[in-house]
């Protein structure tokens, strides 16, 4: 008998992310042009302690468009002396964010980490559906690579990483530059993959009352995505058979999210496919619970990917 999610919350859950609970607003994707305006407007508010990004004084931030079919926008963020690179994507079930909302987590993982950040504008669904987002990652991916020396960058320090869908791109990037023999991809960084339209397993079976979002939520997300197409690996990257040759990988889970179990699974198949892999499953935490910054656990969670970007892509 699985507990209800309330008395799971009182026993388990970080007393300072529980403390915030009742005022999450759970994600309502029915309609997700409206779903957009409401987070815009989160992000647009008053920052506070929770949302307000890093100094960024010592940092060169540049809002650029990259040339493809159709333009893709992106946001730089160098820190001084920057050498390396992550191609970032924002979470947001593919259907919501933009590089403003993004700019808090961008500014911090490049604080963080020490490598500059090219924050993706992806096309978002429904208007646009899978393989939009991901053509437009590719695109920027290989425009990285290309003006590495303009950049200021090793091209052999490249990495890809996201939270949530934008995880998903980030894997799924990795699988098609492994199979088309693109540019290398030094590392990939999955903070909370969404990466199994299936949702089969353990985590997304039980967690049906979950903050921010539930596994209801999440099927919204795919029907979104996908429309009447199948999922292929490059859309669903739990899909893929064979996960051999693929960048290194930060993977990181909550403890009480729908996504759990298939960013695990997806870990310890990369490892018996002989990736290195750092496995990080944070305790007592939701999906997303990391904007809530006045938590340590959330403090801990954001320091751990900087430092692992910044081991990953050292040289």
């Amino acid at each position: 008998m699985i507990p209800a999610m309330a008395s799971v919350r009182m026993s388990v859950m970080d007393p300072e992310l529980d403390a915030f609970i009742p005022f999450l607003p759970k994600v309502d994707l029915t309609d997700p042009v409206a779903a957009r305006g409401k987070l815009a407007e989160l992000a647009a508010a008053a920052p506070s302690a929770a949302t307000a990004a890093p100094d960024t004084a010592d940092m060169e931030i540049e809002t650029r468009t990259v040339p493809a079919d159709p333009d893709v926008p992106v946001r730089t963020y160098r820190p001084d002396g920057a050498r390396s690179a992550i191609v970032w994507m924002h979470g947001g079930g593919w259907a919501l964010g933009d590089l403003d909302t993004e700019h808090p987590t961008a500014a911090r993982i490049a604080a963080a980490s020490g490598a500059m950040v090219v924050s993706v504008d992806y096309r978002r669904s429904p208007e646009a559906r899978y393989p939009a987002a991901l053509d437009d990652v590719s695109a920027v991916l290989a425009w990285t690579a290309e003006h590495a020396a303009d950049l200021g960058i090793d091209p052999d320090l490249v990495a890809v990483g996201g939270h949530s869908s934008g995880a998903a791109l980030a894997a799924a990037a990795a699988l098609r530059v492994r199979d088309a023999q693109g540019p290398p991809i030094r590392f990939q960084l999955l903070n909370q993959p969404v990466l199994d339209d299936r949702q089969e397993t353990w985590s997304q079976r039980n967690f049906t009352d979950t903050p921010w979002q539930d596994r209801y939520t999440i099927a919204a997300v795919w029907r979104h995505y996908l429309g009447s197409q199948s999922a292929t690996p490059y859309a669903a990257p739990a899909r893929a058979t064979d996960l051999s040759g693929l960048p290194p990988a930060y993977v990181a889970t909550a403890e009480f999210d729908p996504l759990r179990d298939e960013g695990i699974d997806y870990a310890v198949r990369l490892m018996r496919a002989g990736v290195s892999v750092e496995l990080h499953q944070w305790p007592g935490t939701f999906h997303g619970s990391q904007a809530i910054l006045s938590a340590e656990v959330s403090q801990r969670q954001i320091a751990e990917l900087g430092a692992a970007l910044r081991r990953a892509l050292s040289g």
